[in-house]
C-alpha cells in the first residue's frame, strides 16, 4: 500500500521528487567533481532559484551544510563572540539555547511554556547581547511567531544581529531579508526531499562580525562562515558536498518558482483552515495552540482525548501517515504537516478520514 506522510520531517516527498532524481543519476552527476565547472553550473541554478524563491538579496550569501542543527553552531560560533539571546518556547527553540551553552556562549533566554508565542513588544534583551535567536514555526509545539513580529523585533533593536529558523516553514514565511541577518532550514520538510542537506541564508554583517571574533576565538575549524563564504563566491563549497541535495533541492525550488511562491503561501493558508476548523469543531480534538495569531500554518498540532498512538495506527490503516506530539505530549498529541509535497485534496482525505474515526 502506497502511504501519504503528513509527518513534520522527514515528511512527504515531493511529486516531482523521483523524475528530478532519475536525471541525476541518468546524467551521471553523481560523480562529477565539486571543483567542476558542471558542479558550478549546479550550484549556481540551485542558489539562483531559492534566491527568486524566497526574495533573498545579493547582499546575502546561501550557503550548503550537512543540516539545520548545524547551521544553529555555525551561526552561534560567526556571530557571537560572549553573549547570545534566544526565545524558548518548545523544544526546538530550547536546542538552539542549549547549543550556545555548549560553545561556552553566557546564553539569555526569554521562555514561554510549549504552545505560546511571543509579540516584539514583550521581548527585552539584554543590553550585551549580540545575537537574537528567534524560531518562526517552533515545530515541537505549532507556533508560529508571525513575520510581522519578527520584523519588528529587529527594528526594535537595530544594532543587534537577528537570527531565524525557518526550518518547518520555508518557503512560506516572507522574511524581509534586508532585516533579516540570517535564516536556515533543512530540505526534509517542506521541500519535501530526503534529509542531509541544510541551508544557511547569512549577510555580510554576520560575515564582518565573523571576522573580527576569529582574531580571537575560535569560530570553528570546519565549514567556517569566512571559508564557506569565499567558496560560494564561486559557487563552490569547501568539502565536497551533498551534490545529489544540492541538485534536487535546486529543482524542487525551480518547480514552486513555476507555481509561484505566493500561491504556494495561498494554498498552504487555505489548507490550514481546513485543518484547524476540523480539530476545533470534531468530538476528541482540539488545538493546543489557543491564540489564533500564533497557530503555525505549517505543522498543526491538535490535543486528543484518546491515545494518539491509537488514531496513528488506525490512520496508517488507511495509507496515512501523521505525527506524534513531542517529547511529554507524544502520546496526547498529533501533528500534521501542512507542506506543499500534501495537495489541497489529500488535506481533505485525511480529514474525512479523522472524521469517521
Amino acid at each position: 500500500m502506497s502511504l501519504t506522510f503528513f509527518t513534520p520531517g522527514p515528511a512527504q516527498l515531493y511529486p516531482t521528487f523521483e523524475k528530478h532524481l532519475q536525471t541525476f543519476v541518468s546524467e551521471q552527476l553523481g560523480s562529477i567533481s565539486h571543483r567542476s565547472q558542471q558542479y558550478r553550473d549546479l550550484h549556481k541554478f540551485t542558489v539562483d532559484q531559492l534566491r527568486t524563491l524566497l526574495n533573498v538579496p545579493d547582499s546575502h550569501a546561501i550557503l550548503f551544510l550537512g543540516s539545520a542543527s548545524e547551521a544553529w553552531e555555525r551561526i552561534l560560533f560567526s556571530c557571537v563572540e560572549l553573549e547570545s539571546f534566544h526565545l524558548v518556547n518548545g523544544s526546538f527553540s530550547k536546542k538552539f539555547y542549549d547549543y550556545s551553552l555548549g560553545l561556552c556562549k553566557y546564553a539569555h533566554s526569554q521562555e514561554k511554556p510549549m504552545g505560546e508565542g511571543f509579540s516584539a513588544s514583550e521581548v527585552i534583551v539584554p543590553e550585551y547581547a549580540e545575537l537574537i535567536c528567534t524560531t518562526h514555526n517552533e515545530t515541537s509545539s505549532g507556533v508560529q511567531m508571525p513575520v510581522s513580529e519578527i520584523h519588528k523585533l529587529k527594528q526594535k533593536y537595530p544594532d543587534k544581529l537577528i537570527a531565524v529558523d525557518i526550518v518547518s516553514s520555508a518557503p512560506y514565511p516572507d522574511l524581509d531579508f534586508n532585516l533579516i541577518d540570517t535564516a536556515f532550514f533543512s530540505v526534509q520538510k517542506a521541500f519535501g526531499l530526503p534529509a542531509g542537506l541544510g541551508v544557511w541564508i547569512v549577510n555580510e554583517k554576520c560575515l564582518k562580525k565573523s571576522e573580527e571574533i576569529k582574531k580571537q576565538y575560535s569560530i570553528g575549524a570546519h565549514n567556517d562562515l569566512p571559508t564557506l563564504w569565499k567558496n560560494a563566491q564561486n559557487n563552490e563549497t569547501p568539502a565536497t558536498p551533498n551534490v545529489m541535495g544540492i541538485y534536487l533541492l535546486g529543482k524542487i525550488a525551480e518547480d514552486f518558482n513555476k507555481i509561484g511562491v505566493k500561491n504556494i503561501r495561498k494554498e498552504t493558508e487555505q489548507k490550514a483552515d481546513l485543518l484547524y476548523k476540523f480539530i476545533e469543531s470534531a468530538n476528541g480534538f482540539s488545538s493546543f495552540v489557543k491564540d489564533k495569531k500564533y497557530r503555525s500554518q505549517t505543522v498543526i498540532v491538535a490535543n486528543t482525548e484518546q491515545p494518539s498512538a491509537d488514531i496513528i495506527k488506525t490512520m496508517k490503516t488507511k495509507g496515512m501517515v501523521i505525527g506524534s506530539g513531542y517529547g511529554q505530549f507524544k502520546s496526547s498529541q498529533l501533528r500534521i504537516a501542512n507542506f506543499p509535497a500534501t495537495s489541497l485534496e489529500e488535506i481533505q482525505s485525511l480529514i474525512q478520514e479523522l472524521k469517521a474515526l
